[in-house]
């Protein structure tokens, strides 16, 4: 079977989900020939040289006339969807050669972007990357007729690539970090009242990512007196070295987040990090409360979890090999692969089909965007009128923000005075 990936980019959770897909299909000699179309240019080449070392052939920053082709040639076309402009702009052409479409969106659709229904009912298979996404309001309009082409396929890559949890032993100091995301529209933003609360002495949080926020962090820790027990580190590469290094994944997202299987959060399980998580739809879909991690609710409940960590040894190293044992078996890359497989083989007993997204999304970029907002959540006049939450993902650079759009559509007109207007809530 020849199978074109369609995805903005291999940066992330979805360049390592594919990557590692493309392994587990050369070990297992499963016949499918994997093609991935990166519509942006590598800006890190981890993931696309892992995929080509094990057959994948990536095309980077395709012309139309050449993505055109790929797609004539595939059996089944997966679309990697996130509402990236990149992706849009592709969506958003005049035709498209008929394919077996699959979509595999790896947002929740809970807060933005959010689905139009009429897109989940457009592809041959919608499959959504957590369960989380059921309760999605567009979901929750459908007919059952409808439903019966959704489906659940978590987006993780598995861990191959790690080694076995290390012991840990119980006298050391609680040693806390984060791994993942660091802008708001992913990370609590009052993770310092969390911070603040807790009452170990000596507390101390590392936070491992791409320090987009580290001025804001350590321009509110400074004012508040918690310079000490915030380190803010950069990109790493060795995330089984640093995650070693950990007893206790302080996981504290903002309760609006796009995100879905949370492979940095799996990750540290599977690593034995005992995760502390906040009660948001995502995150209890992967941690089970007081067996494989803790689930809590407050900067109150943050700071007794940690305390209970911290004085009861036992109870961490129980659900630091539960939360191992656990994550290892239900989400090996094994599990993936043959949850997709099934949804390959449905999908071959059908056409191939044309697509027109104009209807569902627009003609325009302005309506590109527009298309994935909920005017609950986010307006041009009314940024962030749900709460303060939602409107940071507006607020970024990137993640399908009014500002990603505009610097990718700089001559549309309508996104440049969303983004004017937008600038003012910076």
């Amino acid at each position: 079977m020849r199978l074109l990936h369609v995805t903005a980019h291999l940066g992330g959770g979805v360049g390592k989900v594919l990557s590692r897909l493309v392994e587990a299909s050369s070990r297992r000699a499963d016949g499918i020939e994997h093609t991935i179309a990166c519509l942006a240019m590598p800006e890190k080449t981890l993931f696309v040289d892992h995929a080509r070392a094990h057959g994948a052939r990536v095309v980077c920053a395709p012309d139309a006339r050449s993505l055109d082709t790929l797609v004539r040639e595939a059996d089944v076309v997966q679309l990697e969807w996130w509402h990236h402009p990149l992706v849009a702009r592709w969506m958003g052409a005049t035709a498209h050669p008929p394919m077996r479409l699959v979509v595999w969106s790896h947002v929740s659709g809970l807060g933005l972007p959010t689905f139009p229904s009429r897109f989940l009912t457009l592809p041959h298979r919608f499959l959504f990357s957590s369960t989380c996404s059921l309760d999605a309001p567009a979901v929750r309009q459908l007919s059952d007729e409808a439903r019966a082409r959704l489906g659940v396929v978590f987006s993780s890559g598995g861990f191959d690539d790690l080694p076995e949890a290390p012991r840990r032993g119980d006298d050391t100091p609680l040693r806390t970090g984060y791994v993942g995301t660091l802008n708001f529209a992913k990370l609590h933003p009052d993770l310092m009242d969390f911070v603040a609360a807790v009452r170990i002495p000596d507390f101390r949080l590392a936070l491992v990512g791409d320090p987009t926020t580290a001025d804001a962090l350590h321009t509110e820790a400074r004012a508040r007196g918690l310079t000490s027990r915030l380190d803010v580190r950069g990109f790493t590469h060795d995330i089984a070295g640093t995650l070693s290094h950990f007893d206790v994944l302080a996981y504290l997202l903002n309760p609006q987040h796009y995100g879905t299987a949370e492979n940095a959060l799996l990750e540290a399980m599977a690593m034995g990090v005992v995760p502390v998580v906040l009660d948001n739809p995502a995150e209890r879909q992967l941690v089970e409360h007081e067996r494989t991690g803790l689930i809590v609710r407050t900067p109150s409940e943050f700071a007794d979890a940690m305390d209970r960590l911290a004085t009861t040894p036992g109870l961490r190293a129980t659900l630091s090999a539960q939360a191992a044992a656990h994550v290892r078996k239900r989400f090996d890359i094994t599990v993936t692969a043959d949850a997709l497989h099934a949804h390959y083989a449905a999908v071959l007993d059908e056409d191939k089909r044309s697509f027109d997204f104009r209807s569902v999304f627009g003609t325009t970029p302005a309506q590109w965007f527009m298309a994935c907002q909920r005017p609950d959540i986010w307006t041009p006049d009314a940024l962030g009128c749900a709460g303060a939450g939602s409107a940071h993902a507006q607020l970024e650079a990137t993640k399908g923000s009014v500002f990603h759009y505009r610097d990718h559509f700089p001559e549309d007109a309508q996104l440049a005075g969303w983004a004017r207007q937008a600038e003012h809530a910076r």
